[in-house]
């Protein structure tokens, strides 16, 4: 193995006590389960491998390991540093409703000492799970006096690692699994940066870049007065209903769930219009856009002139030229003139074919 395929490996830790719902979270992000299906999985067993392809070039080799004390003590003696060398990011689960808080805490900063000795650049998540089962008014106080009690036992990460209140039932858990991928992607500020110019391009209020397979948002990019719009849940919230259509074309149609996909979905309104599209083999595009039909048929066609573009970049190595190149100076610029024109039909079509 080359070192540039090493480089686009990330070894992720998913950690914690067992029953915490490490296997449930994990098999609804990467497994197209559905929350209610999560019920027959048993308990992790060791450590179970799984190599996940994100993003066409980013391998994710996710360790998820058993939480009994058993297993946890061989970690930390037998198998130190095989588990913990060469970490990107660790993920531990905390159960909001564990009966033995205290002593979870006093198991996670061991593991944390662990970490630090092998993989001192690694990050930490940790995610406090089950907040479903919280009363909706106590939520955010326990999940803040817990979060501040894990901080003091993080040791070197105390200042660095970040926390998220998760849920199977809701949206939470791809807010924080949106976190996570943000950072494993080596060049997520590159893809944002071909993104705005895109968004420039088109006039669109917001795109949203999504992973074809889970759903995840990898990066979006946010214009104008959109900024100021209070559902700031929005993209987890379209995670949740596209895994849920995936599921329902699943199920009608006998296609497995991983490979069900759709080839545009559009919502139009007095007040904006949105579409979600395939951009490239790995992704789905998202893009809110000012209510007219001119300006949403030239951001369609313009959007798969630059596909080329966003197939070529390599998330592991620097970013390419710039979009606009995509629409070059001269007869591309009339392409874009033209269709906002009204001219510009031929290409329209073949992107419909």
């Amino acid at each position: 193995m080359n070192t540039s395929k090493r480089q686009k490996q990330r070894k992720v830790l998913l950690m914690g006590k067992s029953g915490a719902g490490k296997s449930s979270m994990r098999s609804i992000v990467f497994s197209n389960y559905v929350a209610k299906d999560v019920r027959r999985l048993g308990a992790t067993i060791d450590v179970e491998h799984s190599n996940i392809k994100f993003m066409g070039n980013l391998m994710l080799n996710l360790w998820d390991c058993g939480g009994q004390d058993g297993f946890v003590e061989n970690y930390l003696t037998h198998q130190r540093a095989h588990v913990f060398s060469s970490v990107a990011v660790l993920i531990f689960v905390f159960d909001i409703e564990s009966r033995e808080f205290a002593a979870d805490v006093i198991s996670y900063s061991a593991i944390i000492r662990a970490l630090s000795e092998n993989s001192p650049t690694a990050a930490v998540f940790v995610l406090i799970h089950k907040m479903d089962l919280v009363q909706s008014r106590l939520r955010q106080q326990l999940f803040e006096e817990r979060a501040e009690y894990i901080r003091q036992a993080s040791e070197g990460f105390r200042d660095t690692v970040e926390f998220f209140p998760t849920s199977i039932w809701d949206q939470s858990l791809y807010k924080a699994w949106t976190q996570i991928i943000y950072y494993l992607i080596p060049n997520a500020r590159g893809i944002e940066g071909l993104l705005r110019e895109l968004a420039e391009v088109v006039d669109a209020r917001e795109l949203i870049l999504y992973e074809r397979t889970t759903c995840l948002m990898v990066t979006h990019v946010t214009r104008g007065a959109e900024g100021q719009n209070p559902f700031t849940d929005r993209f987890e919230r379209i995670s949740s209903i596209l895994k849920t259509h995936k599921q329902s074309m699943a199920k009608h149609t006998g296609i497995p769930a991983g490979s069900a996909n759709f080839a545009e979905m559009q919502i139009k309104t007095g007040r904006f219009m949105f579409f979600i599209t395939r951009l490239t083999e790995n992704t789905n595009l998202a893009a809110s856009i000012p209510p007219s039909e001119q300006v949403f048929n030239a951001a369609r066609v313009n959007i798969a002139l630059v596909r080329p573009k966003f197939a070529e970049l390599d998330i592991a190595s620097k970013p390419r030229p710039a979009v606009q190149q995509a629409f070059a100076h001269s007869a591309d610029s009339e392409r874009w003139e033209g269709h906002v024109e009204g001219k510009g039909k031929e290409r329209e079509k073949e992107w419909e074919a």
